[in-house]
């Protein structure tokens, strides 16, 4: 709940008309969820311009309209609806959306931890929010929604009911971390790892270093940072000396680290904490990279408060979500439902948990595009191949940058009737289940990045 004037405020706006001591009781983007007695604020986006639909907000009860200056000198009818709601108008209504929710932030003296990482986060998000809501209230951004849309949307949740809130921080361009961590103002921050990923507007490994790297630039006291001892980037990172490194790792020294990890069956692994059998943790998954995400849950809930018992309880419950490394089986048919999205490090190791799996028949992978590697997508769609060639009997590709993948592939030592490429994830199912023919015996692995669509193979059975 919200004065109008402590809004006018927030987001350095102007009031064109309406009374500054409104009480608004929520805030919204959206004019067909709007509640009666409601900010909206009008954003402008790819597909719609929020602009367009303030009448309608109006009628469905908004209090208050923010609109963008630069929309006043449009000829736009739903600019001119009456004074049934209070104006403000702002330099940009997506950033008035950011200092409101900052603003909001900071009326809550609770711990907030942000994640980011080229791969994980929204894992490790869920882990953690999963470990802690235990025995405490957790405020998290629902799926991936961590844009400079979902995080403030999200904060603007946040009530006196919330002991802890869980953010995971996305970006595909320079100065976004930054920018959300302004407005989140997290006192503990993880980072995943540093791989290539949207390189399209990042560049390099360095530009996606530097980007992760602001989260921890912008911590607030006590200023944790938790961080994989495994990734080259981040064993001496730049940041604050006063804050206080926690690390996690498999393979180097660390504070926290995995060790007796075990593969149970094709749905399940396990690993003990730091080598005591007590503490052994078994997840739900057959992705080796999860036990890096449980890892850097379990360190956050340990600095939280959290004793291992409770941890590794609610972690051997925890559901992991579709589409990332889940083993699932269609009509007696084995498959590795990896669709989620992909970037050449995720691909790498969904590659790795195909090859590690025993079978009595044929590894098949259906590959999706890999998007936003800018000049680097031929190259890394290459070494995807190359990887393809030493562990899969059948592949497909699908879309014109997997076409390399699959070039590389035959060249690699796969059979020429073993490659196949296709335009689209309806054709690559097609030819999966009419030509390809699995049977239970094989395995199938599914990837690609989300705008790919590849969960349209999986239901073209």
């Amino acid at each position: 709940m919200f004065i109008l004037r402590e809004i006018i405020k927030a987001v350095n706006g102007r009031l064109l008309f309406g009374d500054p001591q409104s009480i608004i009781k929520g805030v919204s983007i959206d004019s067909r969820t709007i509640k009666s007695g409601e900010l909206f604020i009008a954003i402008k986006g790819n597909r719609f311009d929020g602009h367009n639909f303030i009448q309608e907000a109006i009628q469905r009860g908004a209090k208050g309209i923010v609109v963008d200056s630069s929309q006043l000198r449009v000829d736009r009818p739903q600019l001119r609806v009456g004074r049934e709601a209070a104006f403000i108008k702002v330099v940009d209504t997506r950033r008035a959306l950011g200092n409101l929710a900052g603003f909001h932030r900071q009326r809550f003296n609770i711990p907030v931890i942000a994640i980011t990482g080229s791969n994980g986060k929204t894992t490790t998000k869920d882990m953690l929010a999963w470990i802690l809501s235990s025995r405490a209230r957790v405020l998290k951004n629902p799926g991936t929604e961590n844009n400079d849309i979902g995080i403030p949307l999200t904060l603007l949740k946040l009530d006196n009911t919330h002991d802890f809130a869980v953010l995971e921080l996305g970006t595909n361009h320079f100065g976004e971390i930054a920018y959300l961590a302004n407005i989140v103002q997290p006192s503990l921050g993880i980072i995943t790892n540093i791989g290539p990923a949207h390189l399209e507007y990042l560049k390099n490994f360095l530009g996606v270093y530097r980007e992760k790297l602001s989260l921890l630039k912008g911590l607030r006291l006590p200023k944790i940072a938790i961080l994989n001892a495994d990734q080259a980037w981040l064993k001496k990172p730049d940041i604050d000396k006063r804050a206080f490194v926690v690390s996690y790792a498999i393979k180097n020294k660390s504070d926290f680290s995995a060790k007796a990890i075990k593969l149970y069956s094709k749905k399940a692994l396990g690993f003990s904490i730091n080598s005591n059998q007590r503490q052994r943790v078994r997840l739900n998954t057959v992705g080796y990279v999860n036990i890096y995400n449980a890892l850097a849950a379990i360190v956050a809930a340990r600095l939280l408060g959290w004793d291992y018992k409770s941890i590794t309880r609610r972690l051997g419950t925890f559901a992991f979500s579709h589409g990332r490394l889940r083993q699932i089986e269609l009509n007696g048919i084995s498959f590795i439902d990896d669709t989620y999205n992909a970037n050449p490090a995720s691909l790498s190791e969904a590659l790795d948990v195909l090859d590690r799996f025993r079978v009595k028949g044929r590894k098949i992978f259906v590959m999706g595009d890999m998007l936003e590697l800018g000049k680097s997508a031929e190259g890394f769609h290459r070494q995807a191949g190359v990887q393809v060639a030493q562990v899969c009997d059948v592949f497909i590709s699908v879309g014109k940058f997997s076409q390399f993948a699959a070039r590389w592939a035959r060249k690699f030592g796969l059979g020429k009737d073993c490659v196949f490429s296709c335009q689209d994830p309806q054709q690559a199912g097609d030819l999966l289940f009419k030509v390809v023919k699995p049977n239970p015996r094989d395995l199938i692995l599914v990837k690609g990045s989300r705008l790919m669509k590849m969960e349209k193979v999986l239901k073209s059975r």
